[in-house]
């Protein structure tokens, strides 16, 4: 250790243009007597430590224990919580995520009834009146995927996420905003204007098919969206892609990776708990399919 900490001096030495020989030549500027080349030593010294830090003390020659490593964040108690919710909406996102990981909630909506769960929404967060809006401490927070992350990364750390410094962890962030962020919005905008002019032939660019069909390949070589177990990213995809099928966007038929993961999925007891909790009576005002002859052909 002690010839690696002499060998990474030298390599100091010469790159910061051979300091030995400027110590030599250096002359002290007049008045100054011995105090410039002093800070020289000084900062030789301090180079030195550095160097040697982890391998041996300077004076006593004893190992120096290195900085401890930084551990993952421990998890912190999960204050209550209250979440506002709409019945088949995204809100069931958090109520499965809270079944999953055994927390404790309190969840408010009236049953069988948008308008008036939406009320009791309006009476927390009049601003912004969406589901899921959850009292959190002393703040109304909202977005699903928001609150999820909030609750794993203080709450659950190492729970339903891949390690940092997975393979899987790029792509689990990937499929986590998959769902909302290309997923729903395309399938979105298709199903708005094919049911005011259904198109004759599928677009160029990328349409709802692409987008599931993306999703579809991915499911046939991976067992989940998140990586080798489930994660988070499938609380995230379940939604959208149920969502999807409601809307008879494509024919669901010709997606059995999908089809075979939501089963995997609906058949998980944190994801039946949320349905008898979240959904008593089934989804409360669904949307209308588009009618087949509304679909352009597949590709």
């Amino acid at each position: 250790m002690a010839a690696l900490a002499s060998r990474e001096l030298k390599s100091w030495l010469a790159v910061s243009g051979r300091a030995g020989d400027v110590a030599a030549n250096h002359k002290p500027p007049r008045g100054a007597g011995r105090q410039a080349p002093m800070k020289l030593s000084t900062a030789l010294a301090a180079i030195l430590t550095v160097t040697l830090a982890g391998c041996v003390s300077v004076t006593t020659g004893e190992t120096v224990s290195p900085a401890p490593a930084v551990h993952a964040a421990e998890a912190t108690p999960m204050p209550p919580i209250t979440i506002y919710h709409l019945e088949g909406r995204r809100s069931e996102r958090v109520v499965w995520l809270m079944e999953e990981l055994g927390f404790p909630y309190e969840l408010k909506f009236v049953n069988n009834s948008l308008g008036g769960s939406l009320a009791e929404i309006r009476k927390v967060n009049p601003k912004m009146p969406t589901a899921p809006t959850v009292i959190y401490e002393d703040q109304v927070l909202m977005e699903s995927g928001a609150i999820i992350d909030v609750i794993l990364r203080r709450h659950a750390p190492g729970k339903l996420m891949p390690a940092l410094d997975s393979p899987e962890y790029p792509w689990h962030q990937i499929w986590y905003q998959y769902a909302e962020g290309s997923l729903l919005p395309r399938v979105g905008t298709d199903y708005n204007v094919w049911q005011i002019k259904p198109p004759e032939r599928r677009s160029p660019l990328v349409d709802s098919e692409n987008v599931i069909r993306f999703a579809e390949d991915w499911l046939t070589t991976h067992p989940y969206f998140g990586g080798a177990q489930f994660t988070s990213a499938d609380i995230m995809m379940e939604f959208a892609l149920r969502y999807t099928w409601l809307l008879n966007i494509v024919d669901t038929d010709r997606y059995p990776a999908i089809n075979g993961w939501l089963a995997r999925m609906h058949a998980r007891p944190a994801y039946q708990r949320m349905v008898a909790t979240a959904r008593p009576n089934g989804m409360i005002g669904p949307p209308v399919p588009l009618p087949d002859e509304a679909r352009p052909p597949p590709r």
